[in-house]
This record gives structure tokens, C-alpha cells and sequence, in this order.
């Protein structure tokens, strides 16, 4: 096996043999955040690919490790997509929330983690390159996560991918697939359009959003079948909540002060954290204008 860089959380390789080219995955099962739910997941999958969506063929899953048939495209930039990719998306989403597939609902959501202060103070303590920057951003920490706590969530709940954002995604003669489900769940109407919506119409940061390409995800999944939740602020609050855990578990993998045995590379958790430091804030700044693309 050919081992592929570049996963956020687990590690990905390529078999080729006679039977053609696979994606095996790894699954980090040392320090997730929390557990995998494999079974589900897998049956969700193969539910999805009989339907016609879009996504490599899944072939087998177990306790730490996934098999799909390898996929062949381009990745996705961080870039606004086209229109036209943007509209097909939004369809692509309208019919995976379509599908009848039996989920058990988890257990309740723990309160988000209010540890930014000492986490700061470590960071500094140790000499993180992105230390002094968390340490003068904590008040803004905190508040993130009194706001993912209480940002009300009007529903409905589906059960839905919960994570097509650019590093997700391929493009096959111009046209959307769908990788990575394994984070696949229910999950509020509004948070995985907003959350998809906005990775897609937009670039590294939040200064190039285009709106049309925003609005092309939302006409899609209208035209698929799907009927839009009410504005607000929880369009974005999963984005946000996500982005909160995915710095604070990468903050904690560096402070471990050792490259883990699974998932990211030392160099890639600290990338993630310093993005996250320097990103969040502005994103939770932003608020009111990303909001405003919902009108």
C-alpha cells in the first residue's frame, strides 16, 4: 500500500491489484473525539451509492479501518466552485436526505469545553508557534462556545453526510463525488447547509465569499426536493461547534509534545491549530454579514 498525506484525521493509503484500485483507510481510534459509528455508517453508504449519489463504492468497514473502491478526479481547491458545481451539490444533499435509512439516535451532546484559559497557558508555557496569538483570543474562545451551547436549532433533524466541505470532495469531469462519510450522522437541517453552503462559496478566509455560489447550494437542494429551514445563526453553528472541537483536539495533540501513532502528521495538527486560532475568531466576527446571505 501507497500511503496518501493529507488527512485531517485519520490516514489514508491506495492498494493497487488485480482486482483494481482501493482507498484504505485507517481509522484513528486512539484519540477521536468521539466514537466511530461503523456499522451505521457503512449501511448509510451503500444506501447512498444504490441511490445513485455520487461517491466511491464502499467494500467493507471494520473496527479501525474502511475500503472503498478508488476514485479517480480532481481534487477541490479552497476556492469558490462554479455555479453549476455549487447547484449539483445542493441536489446531491436533497437526495441523501431523502433516503430511508434506520439510525439510532446517540447519546446526548456533551456541553462544549470551556478549557481556553489553561490550554492558552500551556501553549505559552511550551512555546507553541501559535501560542501568544490563543492567549490573546481566549475571551473570544469562550464566548464561541457559549454561543454553539445556546444557538437555538429549529430542525428539522436528517441524517445526513455532515461534512462535504472542499478536502471532501472530488470533481470527475467537472461534476461533484462525495468522499470521507465516516463522520456521517443526524444532524440539523440548517447547520449542513450552512456549513456547505458557505466551504464552497468561498476561499481560505472569509473575504472572497461569493454569494451567488452560496445561493446555488440552496437552489439545488430546492430543485432535488427539499425545502429550506427558517434564517439565522444556527445555519452556521455547526461549522463553527466543528471547527471549536477539530482546534481544540489538535491543540491537545501538540501539547502532547509527540507525534501520535494515528491520524494526522505532528506538522499537520499544528497547521490545524494555528488555523484555528487565527480562523475562528474571524469566522464568530463575521456572523451578522454571513447571515445576511441568507436574505
Amino acid at each position: 500500500m501507497i500511503r496518501v498525506h493529507g488527512g485531517f484525521a485519520n490516514r489514508m493509503y491506495r492498494l493497487d491489484t488485480d482486482q483494481g484500485a482501493f482507498a484504505v483507510k485507517e481509522l484513528n481510534v486512539v484519540d477521536r473525539r468521539w466514537p466511530y459509528r461503523v456499522e451505521d455508517v457503512f449501511r448509510f453508504e451503500r444506501a447512498a451509492f444504490a441511490a445513485g449519489v455520487p461517491m466511491p463504492e464502499p467494500i467493507s468497514a471494520g473496527h479501525d479501518t474502511l475500503v472503498h473502491r478508488w476514485v479517480e478526479g480532481e481534487r477541490v481547491p479552497e476556492a469558490p466552485v462554479s455555479a453549476g458545481y455549487a447547484f449539483e451539490i445542493g441536489e446531491i444533499l436533497a437526495r441523501i436526505h431523502a433516503l430511508d435509512v434506520p439510525w439510532a439516535r446517540g447519546a446526548v451532546k456533551e456541553p462544549t469545553s470551556r478549557d481556553w484559559p489553561e490550554l492558552a497557558a500551556r501553549a505559552v508555557a511550551t512555546g507553541q508557534p501559535w501560542g501568544d496569538e490563543l492567549a490573546s483570543h481566549v475571551e473570544t474562545f469562550l464566548a464561541i462556545a457559549r454561543f454553539v451551547d445556546t444557538c437555538e436549532r429549529p430542525g428539522p433533524v436528517v441524517l445526513t453526510h455532515r461534512d462535504i466541505q472542499p478536502w471532501n470532495l472530488l470533481a470527475r469531469e467537472g461534476r461533484p463525488v462525495v468522499l470521507d462519510w465516516e463522520l456521517a450522522g443526524m444532524l440539523d437541517l440548517s447547520g449542513e447547509l450552512g456549513s456547505t453552503a458557505l466551504s464552497l462559496a468561498k476561499g481560505p478566509g472569509f473575504d472572497s465569499v461569493e454569494p451567488a455560489v452560496f445561493r446555488s447550494v440552496l437552489d439545488g437542494y430546492v430543485a432535488g426536493g427539499g425545502e429550506l429551514p427558517p434564517a439565522g445563526p444556527s445555519w452556521f453553528v455547526f461549522l463553527i461547534g466543528g471547527w471549536l472541537g477539530h482546534t481544540r483536539w489538535n491543540i491537545l495533540r501538540c501539547l502532547a509534545g509527540a507525534e501520535a501513532t494515528t491520524g494526522p502528521d505532528l506538522a499537520l495538527s499544528h497547521e490545524s491549530a494555528g488555523d484555528g486560532v487565527r480562523g475562528l475568531p474571524d469566522l464568530f466576527g463575521r456572523l451578522p454579514e454571513l447571515e445576511a446571505l441568507l436574505l
